[in-house]
């Protein structure tokens, strides 16, 4: 936390008016990151699998965060160097802006941002093995699209290595068309498969209470909704040569969609978000009959005495079916 909050102290500097909206989204990734590790570092209201796997979620934080800071310091850097130490330099900022790949603290900052989208990309991947249940013809495509986008950033970070302009490296276009797919498909893989789920269990039974379904595909559409558009900004300005467009895009993207992961590992760990044991909330009541028969004694020859017997039986409303899903 110290490395982040030292570059989030120095380099907040506004040296264009652009550079607000990637400051405030880094504030709030920096906001929620902090929120989140607490809430890890508690114990979880309910327990449950977000318990088991707190250990793995706390290294997913600490490592994102900490290639995000990474990332984000070594563009201020440049870009204090742009406007202040090498503003004189042949060509003036313009030119050190197309020639940013020359600069090695431009490269890390380009590799460091695109291993941290390794990570939350990998993280969407087990949500979606884990929503799935190990479906081979779900989980197939999706680690082959999963590979194709780590290649393709290798690409990318291999032409950036030798100093091209970014503006121009067209594999660029097609990495973040394959991040914005998966991201996509994962959304709507997760999204149906928990409304089947919540279809199935409605037709079992009929006073079951689907809000927890709802709340999960909700929470699910708005933690992408936000990074697919931003990415599909991010693409039609890279591919129209809209260059300013482009940079504000590339200097926020991860910040974007590091925020919409930790939305939902906010919401679980406050038990926003349920990852306990659902169930149908359906109140099993004792339903007690009464059955009234005769019991004949002969007490003699000519006696009989009629005693009632009760037969009592207790039944019971059906056991609510039991589903845990473990989100994250």
């Amino acid at each position: 936390m110290i490395l982040g909050g030292v570059s989030y102290g120095v380099f907040l500097v506004n040296v264009h008016t652009s550079a607000v909206d990637i400051y405030t989204a880094i504030g709030v990734f920096f906001l929620l990151t902090v929120q989140a590790w607490i809430a890890l570092m508690r114990q979880p209201r309910y327990g449950g699998k977000i318990a088991d796997h707190s250990r793995a979620l706390l290294f997913y934080i600490f490592i994102t965060f900490v290639l995000r800071t990474i990332s984000f310091a070594a563009s201020a850097k440049y870009t204090e160097m742009i406007w202040i130490d090498l503003r004189d330099a042949p060509g003036g900022p313009a030119t050190l802006i197309e020639d940013e790949m020359n600069y090695r603290i431009n490269v890390v900052a380009f590799s460091t941002a695109h291993i941290q989208e390794w990570f939350m990309q990998a993280l969407l991947l087990h949500r979606c093995y884990v929503i799935w249940n190990q479906a081979r013809s779900v989980m197939i495509p999706m680690i082959t699209l999963y590979v194709c986008m780590i290649a393709s950033s290798i690409f990318c970070l291999i032409q950036a290595s030798t100093g091209a302009v970014y503006y121009n490296i067209n594999i660029v276009l097609v990495y973040l068309c394959f991040q914005v797919g998966l991201t996509m498909i994962y959304t709507i893989l997760v999204a149906n498969r928990l409304l089947a789920m919540r279809s199935e269990m409605k037709r079992v039974m009929d006073q079951y209470d689907s809000s927890t379904y709802e709340t999960v595909v909700l929470m699910t559409i708005e933690s992408s909704l936000l990074y697919s558009v931003f990415a599909i900004i991010f693409i039609v300005s890279f591919a129209l040569h809209l260059n300013g467009t482009t940079t504000l895009c590339f200097l926020s993207i991860s910040s974007i969609q590091g925020i919409s992961q930790l939305f939902i590992i906010l919401r679980v760990a406050r038990g926003r978000a349920v990852t306990h044991e659902w169930s149908s909330r359906v109140t099993a009541a004792n339903t007690t009959v009464l059955f009234a028969g005769t019991d004949t004694t002969q007490q003699s020859n000519d006696e009989r005495t009629d005693k009632p017997e009760q037969v009592i039986v207790q039944t019971y409303s059906a056991t609510a079916k039991t589903v845990e899903v473990e989100f994250v």
